[in-house]
Parts: C-alpha cells; sequence; structure tokens
C-alpha cells in the first residue's frame, strides 16, 4: 500500500469516527450490479442520432440532441431511464460496505435505488431526498439521509438529463444546490464511481473554491489507474494517460485528492480496509454470571468497572448487551469515565441494548436473538468474553448465549480474546482459541500469543488480568 492511500484511509477513518465524512456515488458504482452506466444509456440514443457514444464526450449533450430532434418531447428519455432501471437489483459488496460505515449523508447522481436498499437491508432507516419538495420534510427516526440531485427512478418525466435540465438547475432544484454545498463544506467527501464530468458539480465546486480559497476541506476520489487496453496502440494510450494525469491535476483545485487502484476489486479492498477500522474501535463485551466463581461478585465487578474505564479512555465505543450480572458493572465504568470529560458522550461510545425479555414462543424468541445478536456483534471490531454461565432448572449451566455470540464474532472476522481465568465458557473459548491461535490471528499471532497465555492464568485478583488484556486490545485496535 503506497503512502497516498496510507494517509487517505487514516484520515478518512478519522473523519468517520468524528461524524464528519460523506459519500458520493455515481455511475460506475452500480455497473457491479448490472445496470448501465452513462455511456451504456445514451448509447441507443446516439445510435439513433447516426452518432458513436464511444466518440462523444458529452453524453448530456446527446440527450439534448434527441430532445431536438423530437420537438423537446421526452417520452423516450422517460421510457429509457424506465426499461434500465426500473428493475430492483441486488446492491453490490460495495454498496454493502458504504451501507454498514457511520455515514449519515449520502449523494448521488444515479436514478437506480441500489444505495437505499443496501442501506435497508442494513437495518437503516433511510431518508431519500429527490425533490425540492422533500428537503423540507424529514423521516421520523432516520439515521441515513439519500440526496439524489438527479432524480429517481419513480419519476423518470423529472430526471435530470439534457442540457436544458442542467441549464435550469439552479433554478428548478436550487435547494440540492445549496444542500450539497453546505456538505461539501462541513464534510470529507469520498468520490466513487464519479467522472467528475457532471456540469452541476462543477458549478457547485467551482462556487466553494472561489469562497474558501485557502480553507477548503480535503475531499478524495477512489479511481482506477489507466492501463493499456488490449490493441490500443501505444499513441492512444500516451494520450489516454496524459489526459488522466491533467484531470487528477485539475480536481486538486478543489482539494479533491485521486486515490488510485489498478483494479475495480481494489476498491472494494479499500472499503473493507475502512469498515474494519472503524468496527475495530469497537469492544464487544460478551458474558454473564449467575455464579462469580472464585473471583467472587465485588472483585468481578470491579474488575470489569476497570476495563470499561480504560477501553472509554482510549477512545474505544463499548457495545454490550447487558449479561445478567456483568453489563450492570460495564455500564458503570464506562458512564463514569465519559463523564469524566465534556468532550464525550455516551451516545457516541457507548452501544448498549438489552435483550428483550417475555416472548414466549421459543422460536420467536430464538429467532429475535439471533438476529439481535447478529447486529450487535456485527459493528464491533473486537469481542472479550469473560465467565458465561446461567442458571436453569435451579441449576448454574454454561449460557449458551455467551457461545452463539462467539460463532457470530468468528463468523463476523472479529478479533476473540476469551478471559479464560473467569472461567465457565469463557474457559473453554480461550483453549480453542490458544489451540488455533495462528488462524485466530494471522498477522501477529507471535505478539498476541504471550499476552493471551496470560488471560489463562488462574488467579485471584482478577485485576492482575487488566495489563495482558489491555496490551492486546492496543495491538488489536491498531492492526
Amino acid at each position: 500500500m503506497d503512502r497516498d492511500t496510507e494517509d487517505f484511509l487514516e484520515k478518512y477513518v478519522k473523519e468517520l469516527s468524528e461524524s464528519n465524512a460523506a459519500v458520493f456515488i455515481g455511475a460506475g458504482l452500480s455497473k457491479a450490479s448490472g445496470y448501465v452506466d452513462w455511456a451504456g444509456l445514451m448509447e441507443p440514443v446516439a445510435k439513433a442520432l447516426g452518432l458513436d457514444v464511444a466518440k462523444e464526450p458529452d453524453l448530456v449533450a446527446l440527450a439534448q440532441y434527441h430532445l431536438n430532434a423530437n420537438a423537446s418531447n421526452r417520452h423516450q428519455l422517460s421510457q429509457l431511464l424506465v426499461d434500465e432501471f426500473s428493475d430492483l437489483r441486488v446492491p453490490s459488496k460495495n454498496h454493502a460496505l458504504l451501507a454498514r460505515l457511520p455515514i449519515q449523508t449520502y449523494w448521488t447522481t444515479n436514478y437506480d435505488r441500489l444505495i437505499e436498499k443496501a442501506l435497508e437491508d442494513g437495518g437503516r432507516r433511510v431518508d431519500s431526498k429527490y425533490t425540492t419538495e422533500q428537503l423540507a420534510l424529514t423521516r421520523r427516526g432516520r439515521d441515513a439521509v439519500v440526496y439524489k440531485m438527479h432524480g429517481d427512478i419513480e419519476h423518470p418525466d423529472r430526471a435530470v438529463l439534457s442540457k436544458d435540465d442542467y441549464e435550469r438547475y439552479p433554478d428548478t432544484h436550487g435547494a440540492f444546490v445549496t444542500a450539497l454545498s453546505g456538505d461539501l463544506i462541513e464534510k470529507t467527501f469520498l468520490f466513487l464511481g464519479f467522472s467528475f464530468t457532471d456540469p452541476n458539480l462543477d458549478f457547485i465546486l467551482s462556487r466553494i473554491r472561489t469562497r474558501f480559497t485557502k480553507h477548503q476541506r480535503q475531499h478524495y476520489c477512489l479511481t482506477r489507474r489507466r492501463t493499456r487496453q488490449q490493441g490500443e496502440k501505444k499513441a492512444d494510450f500516451e494520450y489516454a494517460l496524459t489526459k488522466q494525469a491533467l484531470v487528477t491535476q485539475d480536481l486538486m483545485r478543489f482539494n479533491v485528492k485521486t486515490i488510485f487502484v489498478d483494479e475495480f476489486s481494489h476498491i472494494t479492498n479499500l472499503l473493507a480496509v475502512i469498515d474494519s477500522r472503524i468496527r475495530r474501535r469497537t469492544v464487544f463485551i460478551s458474558g454473564s454470571a449467575q455464579d462469580y466463581g472464585t473471583w467472587g461478585r465485588p472483585a468481578t465487578e470491579a474488575f470489569l468497572s476497570v476495563l470499561a474505564r480504560d477501553l472509554i479512555d482510549r477512545n474505544l465505543r463499548i457495545a454490550s448487551g447487558f449479561g445478567m450480572g456483568i453489563g450492570a458493572a460495564v455500564v458503570t465504568g464506562a458512564v463514569q469515565q465519559i463523564y469524566s470529560t465534556r468532550n464525550r458522550s455516551i451516545d457516541e461510545q457507548l452501544l448498549l441494548r438489552p435483550f428483550p425479555i417475555g416472548i414466549k414462543d421459543a422460536k420467536a424468541r430464538d429467532d429475535t436473538f439471533n438476529r439481535y445478536r447478529s447486529e450487535l456483534v456485527g459493528q464491533a471490531g473486537i469481542a472479550i468474553f469473560v465467565m458465561g454461565n446461567k442458571e436453569s432448572g435451579g441449576k448454574v449451566v454454561p449460557a449458551d448465549g455467551v457461545r452463539a455470540e462467539f460463532e457470530l464474532a468468528k463468523a463476523e472476522g472479529i478479533h476473540l480474546i476469551p478471559v479464560g481465568s473467569s472461567g465457565f465458557v469463557a474457559e473453554e473459548l480461550w483453549t480453542e482459541v490458544m489451540a488455533g491461535i495462528d488462524s485466530y490471528f494471522p498477522k501477529n499471532a507471535k505478539k498476541v500469543r504471550p499476552l493471551l497465555q496470560s488471560l489463562g492464568i488462574t488467579v485471584s485478583d482478577p485485576n492482575e488480568l487488566l495489563k495482558p488484556l489491555l496490551g492486546l486490545i492496543d495491538i488489536l485496535s491498531k492492526e
């Protein structure tokens, strides 16, 4: 990974963690799901006009030529949109990764609904805006806003397509111009699948540049590096390479830095890295205790409280299902540390979801708990397992919920840290992880092994485990 890419990852992840990031999605991102890009959409239009779409750099002009030739009748263009975009396709891996990230603001010039579908599949409540009137309305409980500045497939007759549409845009969609201008000033954008040939965006970026000459926010664009195509002449390839370099240089006027990838699949890899780095800032604590074993309740609660405090002090977020006998101590330590400074927020650093009780139907309860666990565990990058027992039929038995959370975390590729010394299910899990430590920690098993080994040593005072446990956290949260 080159220096520019690593610098981008570090800075964009920081903006994400501070809720200052946004994304702008272009037509290129939808191609992986089977939709056409702008050139593909305009190909039949160009053919009907006796033109070759491959030779036309101004695709907006093609739509206008069509209207000019058909007395401004939009029917064929609207039908073309319906034919190409009305079928709801499956969002790509890139859409799914973007939907997982802590982004509240999504902008797109696409007419399809792939990003909305990906967000909804991830359990998020989407507020979609594709008309000026919708900007004044707010969907209750929303946690993601999708601004579709060129319209939506549900209203093909109102889609922004032609030169006429673009020329009237400041009058017909002035509120979108204002909203996007504000977001570009306040947030760090990541542009994906976007060619930067859109007149509206160029106009908005230019306005921002003239007003904030020396204080523009840094934005990023992921682009595939131009490679020589099969059968392409050397002169043509060198010309295309020069043009790409000039466009890249020009984007710097707007403080948009281009990050090159060699293959489109590498964009997916980078998004996966971003997702991983964001998730590793969240530590999931799993455990339950009817029996506190040799430690006893006071020592166990004190240990968990200090652990939670130290995690918050490292600016990590804690996620927990408020396990019986465990959750209260975690919350106590976390809240006290959060309140110790005015710069922290409970909502930002503590994700607490007690399991719903009172579901009598066994299947409904199991289905609910499985989904509940999956959504909670899926937000973390590190998982700690403590104790793991419960009462059943008057006896203390292993907590199957802790085992289920371990398997879910394992399937998600989350770093697993069982505190074996605490006994019960956690001890079983520690034995399993130690036996396969090279597969559980393929990148740094050598560093992890002695620290994880320490977590299995029998101690009477659990506070003795804090140093190796936090040492593991420090390694894994920075991997």
